[in-house]
């Protein structure tokens, strides 16, 4: 009985753990050229999920991808595509000179509560902060840990 016991609460951890898992990492796959030379279409990533406060400047994120072009569109629901971005300001930061004319502010105001200014490391091939101003923190899904093995690809 007692073998039969440790057996359950083995089991019943092991359920924990990987409920916690899925609750906290995912894995999100790179597509397209806006984070490179850090990320490169076809990587594929891992991400811790966090919320706004838990975040700095410099942090590689994973948002909700907006829709449509222009300032982020109020209410819009973008679904579950994803995009990956560099935080560049945080509420209370001065929003950057580049992202400024976007978020219909002068260069340096503050970011206001709740945004965010996100850019891509390839800015000549990233639609980020400096087309849709400020980003909303509630788009979030999390920080990039780390680069994964690239997924296979079958074999022809």
């Amino acid at each position: 009985m007692t073998a039969l016991l440790s057996v359950a609460a083995a089991v019943a951890a092991a359920g924990c753990v990987l409920w916690w898992l899925r609750r906290t990492l995912v894995a999100v796959d790179v597509s397209g050229p806006s984070m490179a030379p850090t990320l490169a279409d076809g990587d594929r990533v891992l991400v811790r999920r966090r919320r706004t406060a838990d975040l700095r400047v410099g942090d590689v994120v994973v948002l909700e991808v907006p829709r449509g072009a222009g300032p982020w569109p109020a209410g819009a629901d973008p679904g579950h595509r994803w995009m990956v971005k560099r935080v560049a300001a945080l509420p209370g930061d001065p929003t950057p000179a580049v992202c400024a004319r976007a978020a219909g502010v002068a260069p340096g105001a503050p970011v206001p509560p709740g945004r965010m200014v996100v850019l891509g490391d390839n800015a000549a091939l990233s639609a980020d902060s400096r087309v849709w101003g400020y980003v909303p923190a509630r788009r979030l899904l999390g920080v990039v840990r780390r680069r994964m093995a690239r997924p296979r690809t079958p074999s022809a």
